[in-house]
């Protein structure tokens, strides 16, 4: 992540990852998500950008110990997916976890080193560790310049919404507005945007396809 800010900002994420995995190991709370469920309900979201029948490939930014791999082995037979996480700890996890797996790699980096049909990137911009609102929204617009940047035929995202009831507010997490950013994505980005607002939980995805 040091597109977003510097190198100081890329440890600090990495060893706030890597203790969360230390304390819950590879569970959707070892990610800093609250439970299974919500985090297949994320992945479904994040996948509907996925509209290739045939072989595809897809960088996952932020990819933590690499559930999202599981989900998509279900649901796709012919893919290739690249982890991508600036935590060496969960890279080295997923590793464990997929060793037999030759559709999947991992890499330790903040951006992805190949091109690939489709980009997703789920949690990456929700724990702004201190950062004002203005650092973390450049950090924000700088990786979603790079999500385009490696990615043919689209990319997706989620983050808290600014719509979050203010009593479920913490001073560490970023809310978004989500029309700001559907806003940016249809100017900068592609005319094909979709804003999913509506799956119950916290928080929206923007699916950008070109």
């Amino acid at each position: 992540m040091t597109t977003i800010t510097n190198v100081k900002t890329m440890n600090e994420v990495a060893e706030y990852y890597t203790s969360k995995l230390s304390e819950y190991g590879e569970t959707p709370r070892g990610v800093d998500w609250n439970g299974e469920e919500g985090q297949t309900l994320r992945f479904e979201q994040l996948c509907k950008i996925i509209e290739m029948t045939n072989h595809f490939s897809i960088n996952d930014l932020g990819c933590g110990y690499g559930a999202l791999y599981d989900f998509l082995d279900e649901k796709y037979k012919e893919f290739s997916y690249s982890g991508i996480d600036v935590s060496e700890g969960m890279v080295q996890a997923a590793e464990q976890r997929y060793l037999n797996q030759p559709k999947a790699r991992f890499v330790v980096s903040n951006e992805p080193d190949e091109i690939a049909d489709y980009c997703v990137a789920s949690g990456i911009f929700n724990v702004r560790l201190g950062r004002s609102n203005d650092e973390w929204r450049y950090y924000l617009e700088a990786t979603l310049d790079m999500l385009d940047r490696t990615s043919r035929v689209g990319f997706a995202f989620n983050c808290l919404t600014s719509y979050s009831d203010s009593d479920k507010k913490r001073d560490y997490l970023y809310y978004a507005d989500p029309c700001v950013l559907f806003d940016s994505c249809k100017r900068r980005y592609s005319r094909n945007v979709a804003l999913l607002h509506d799956y119950g939980l916290y928080e929206f995805t923007i699916l950008v396809r070109k």
